[in-house]
């Protein structure tokens, strides 16, 4: 299948800078929306798990509640091969546009699950499915949307647009965190267990139309084939089976790369305000506070941080954001549980953001950068999907764990520590392509 610009085929003004700035609207716009609909689910699992998990302990409920949504992640990988194939083939904006109807369908069943009072088991199954539909979904939605921002950009600015990807998913959280912070602090703890959990997820539904109206008015990077060769071309291009055989090696070290940003996203984004409300006995407005403070300085530092990758390269910001990260890790989870306090948590919470931020912006920007064009949408969402599913979805799960077997309230730092250790490693095998043309790569 021929793939090129669609600016080359005489698409007038698809890299002017209005187009681009619709381009980055539009992406961060859709995805945050997105993202809301998938990350609100981890503010509210301490309300979830006793509807839905009732004959388990207080344990018991956070880990079977942190499992049902760590469940989603294991449908990434699939969501990202098959999304990210039909990317390839059939545009960047129609697989954006399947992700969002998906996430929002995964919504509706949330919103109408039964709890296990009212239908017993059916509950926590339908929970499950949904997840599971979410999960598919986002594994399509990042791969498609990186690879739109990064088609978009000019060779020497591709870490500033791409960083909004990671902008747009602290806009989504920010919002997720708001909205339960703000139905906690006006309801009653009875109100939101009968009926104010599903509000969120209703909200997510009506956002659906508003995403895919703004993903409809956006410029295609992937030119259609004519159609006296669509037949031949569909059956030529086959972007998995090309990822899978002939990409291997950029497949493994993104895997790698990608795993140390994701734990500490799941960890310091969503699982803090369980931590600090469960392990330290903050109360939860406060908690989802914090997971406001953290997305809104994502937001606004992502831009900032991928116009710097841009200046001094990305390995050179991911590293030293990771080395810091590691020496900072330790002493401030001492410090927090040392004397627990709302301004103490706050304070964790920003400097980590930042910290985040500055490692997860230009390895976004990294990964599609691995591929050439015909394949970067499937090679990013494979990379993306199987980094993510099992160190990052399952980050919860695991830190939940150990907390109980342990008993130390250092584990979630000890896990988050090894695992960025281990995943700073794959740098020196990657090759830096800040400034690069990565179009001209051979498939």
């Amino acid at each position: 299948m021929s793939i090129a610009v669609a600016a080359a085929s005489g698409q007038p003004g698809l890299y002017t800078p209005s187009m681009r700035r619709r381009v980055i609207a539009g992406t961060t716009i859709g995805n945050a929306l997105e993202f809301f609909d998938f990350t609100v689910f981890t503010f509210l699992m301490l309300v979830i798990g006793p509807l839905f998990f009732p004959a388990a302990s207080g344990y018991g409920q956070l880990l079977l509640t942190t499992a049902t949504f760590g469940v989603g992640f294991l449908m990434r990988p699939v969501g990202g091969m098959l999304i990210g194939s039909y990317a390839d083939r059939h545009g960047r904006r129609a697989a954006m546009t399947l992700t969002l109807w998906l996430m929002g369908l995964g919504c509706g069943l949330i919103a109408l699950a039964p709890t296990y009072a009212q239908m017993g088991i059916a509950g926590p199954v339908i929970m499950v499915l949904a997840r599971l539909i979410q999960g598919f979904a986002a594994g399509g939605e990042v791969g498609a949307s990186t690879t739109l921002l990064v088609e978009h950009a000019p060779p020497s600015r591709r870490g500033f647009y791409s960083s909004w990807q990671f902008g747009s998913q602290s806009l989504g959280v920010m919002l997720g965190a708001l909205v339960v912070a703000l139905l906690t602090a006006a309801l009653t703890p009875e109100q939101m267990k009968d009926w104010g959990w599903r509000v969120p997820f209703v909200i997510g539904i009506l956002t659906v139309p508003v995403g895919a109206y703004i993903r409809r008015n956006l410029e295609e990077t992937l030119e259609p084939q004519p159609a006296s060769g669509a037949a031949h071309a569909r059956s030529d291009h086959q972007p998995l089976r090309r990822v899978l055989a002939g990409h291997k090696g950029a497949v493994a070290k993104g895997i790698l790369l990608v795993i140390g940003g994701m734990v500490c996203a799941q960890i310091i984004g969503f699982y803090m305000p369980a931590y600090a409300n469960k392990e330290l006995g903050l109360p939860a407005t406060s908690t989802l506070s914090a997971s406001v403070v953290l997305g809104a300085i994502g937001f606004v530092a992502a831009p900032f941080v991928g116009l710097l990758a841009d200046r001094v390269g990305r390995k050179r910001v991911i590293f030293w954001a990771r080395a810091a990260t590691v020496a900072a890790l330790l002493p401030c989870f001492q410090w927090l549980v040392s004397a627990p306090s709302s301004a103490r948590l706050m304070t964790v919470i920003a400097l980590l953001a930042i910290l985040l931020a500055l490692q997860t912006a230009p390895v976004i920007t990294m990964l599609p950068e691995l591929f050439p064009k015909a394949v970067r949408t499937t090679g990013m969402s494979v990379v993306y999907g199987l980094g993510i599913s099992v160190f990052g979805g399952f980050a919860q799960f695991f830190v939940t764990w150990l907390l109980h077997v342990t008993r130390n309230p250092m584990a979630p730092a000890w896990y988050l520590m090894v695992t960025v250790t281990l995943s700073t490693v794959v740098l020196f095998w990657i090759q830096d392509r800040t400034g690069h043309d990565i179009d001209n790569q051979e498939a």
